[in-house]
């Protein structure tokens, strides 16, 4: 034996990543611990970044929008339309910020971005508040209360197919609710009553009904359903005015928008409980982190959103806040932690897990 081969290093394999099931019974408290500890000093929501970033992706989107319906050259049309759907996109997610800041945090801002983008796009900020919540409470995430959970790595391999490819149909099905069943809700409580518990909340949960509002969030919902029910009939009425094929390109780049959203959402989690209740630690598990280096998770995953299995850990950090968060966190924690556990590579890698698990169903 040569002196190489006998000092050469047994080579070494990365450690298995934590899974949800070693942490449905008790937490990790330590790294609990570390995630209160370590991220002090951040966590205030600031309007210099939120109201520019929303503003200019909006401002962005309807830009996009307006070249893609008046130019005349398709490649145009194209390149407008694709910068247009994830500038809307971008200004969409901001309705997940708006459910979880503090009411006097951002003065202004609720409204403003319903009025800019929520109304606009027929997504007003009540059909996430109050509902998203729901999806973090200790007893219900996972379970079949959560109106934004579905086991999809247990079901079978059609399902996550379908899953994606229903969401073009968002932007008319929006219009359809905002210009025939909100009026008609308001005169037949029935229809009202199924309106609000089946398609006033943006919930991939079919078994979910929602509750009627209470208190203030009533004067909310009804003046952001009027919003969107007068918009509605200005878009369906601009048709007589100057044809359908304005309205036609934006639903088009609506639906990519539409469709961006459902598959980082099913992304945004591994989904694999089975209904049961989960520690912190084993929601936290459940949930994906893609971080940097990677920069395509900004795109697909803006607003913060390529960190939701820390958004998990601390649901009230703003998102300007989270990669910092992130980056005390791993550096402190390292490779092999429970908090490693939560990082992923990659959309790519993250969609064959799961269609991964939905054949091994099929073979079941």
């Amino acid at each position: 034996m040569t002196m190489h081969q006998t000092l050469s290093p047994m080579p070494l394999t990365a450690p298995p990543k934590a899974t949800r099931v070693q942490f449905m019974a008790e937490d990790d408290k330590a790294m609990l611990r570390a995630v209160r500890d370590l991220t002090k000093g951040l966590g205030e929501a600031k309007p210099g970044i939120y109201w520019p970033d929303m503003l200019l992706s909006a401002g962005v989107g309807y830009a996009g929008i307006a070249i893609a319906i008046l130019s005349g050259s398709l490649v145009v049309k194209i390149v407008a339309g694709l910068v247009a759907a994830l500038a809307l996109y971008r200004a969409l997610m901001f309705i997940h910020e708006l459910t979880h800041i503090h009411r006097a945090a951002l003065p202004g801002f609720r409204t403003g971005w319903n009025l800019l983008v929520g109304i606009p796009l027929l997504t007003p900020s009540f059909m996430y508040e109050g509902v998203h919540t729901i999806h973090h409470k200790r007893t219900q995430y996972g379970t079949v209360e959560d109106p934004e959970y579905l086991p999809l790595a247990l079901m079978k391999p059609w399902s996550l197919p379908l899953f994606v490819i229903v969401a073009i149909l968002a932007p008319v099905a929006l219009i359809v609710r905002a210009a025939v069943l909100v009026p008609l809700g308001a005169v037949i409580p029935a229809v009202r009553t199924f309106t609000w518990e089946r398609f006033s909340a943006l919930s991939i949960n079919p078994e979910f009904r929602r509750r009627p509002p209470e208190g203030e969030f009533i004067g909310r919902v009804r003046w952001q359903e009027a919003g969107v029910f007068v918009w509605s009939w200005l878009l369906i009425g601009s048709t007589q005015v100057i044809g359908w094929q304005p309205l036609a390109t934006a639903l088009v780049i609506l639906s990519l928008t539409a469709l961006l959203n459902q598959l980082r959402t099913l992304v945004a989690h591994l989904w694999e409980n089975e209904g049961e209740a989960m520690t912190v630690t084993a929601q936290f598990l459940d949930s994906v982190n893609v971080p940097p280096p990677g920069v395509a998770a900004e795109i697909w995953a803006p607003v913060g959103l390529r960190y939701h299995a820390l958004h998990h850990l601390m649901p009230s950090m703003p998102y300007h806040d989270l990669p910092e968060a992130h980056r005390r966190l791993a550096r402190e924690l390292g490779t092999g932690s429970t908090y490693d556990g939560a990082n992923h590579p990659g959309m790519a890698v993250l969609v064959g897990r799961i269609a991964k698990s939905t054949m091994g169903k099929r073979a079941a």
